[in-house]
């Protein structure tokens, strides 16, 4: 079995990583070191994680006694469709933010096709 030899003229891999972060450095480049999603995505999120938790449960446990009588039938149909109404809210919410994420593009897009002309 032979093995493989690194000629001194060759860069591991671990060369080359140093290399690219003295070359970003001395650029002035920052690190993406971001958060990848933007904060106000998490809090929806959480907040329609929140009421996906709280509106059926809530709903189940204050209508079974005191609208439907001790039906929990009709109380537990009621959590259900309380528990689609949030999710529709939410697939509803998160398509506007896409077309409002797509918008803002294409107005910075014909703002510096303008800036670009009048130059």
């Amino acid at each position: 079995m032979t093995s493989r030899r690194i000629i001194s003229s060759e860069k591991t891999l671990l060369d080359k990583d140093d290399e690219d972060l003295q070359t970003s450095a001395v650029t002035g480049e920052q690190s993406g070191t971001g958060p990848a999603v933007p904060m106000d995505v998490i809090l929806k999120l959480l907040a329609f994680t929140l009421a996906m938790v709280v509106i059926p449960i809530g709903s189940y446990f204050l209508t079974v006694n005191t609208i439907f009588g001790g039906n929990s039938t009709y109380a537990g149909a009621l959590a259900a469709i309380l528990a689609n109404v949030v999710l529709v809210g939410y697939v509803i919410v998160a398509m506007n933010e896409d077309q409002s994420d797509q918008l803002e593009a294409e107005r910075k897009k014909k703002l510096k096709n303008r800036q670009g002309k009048a130059e």
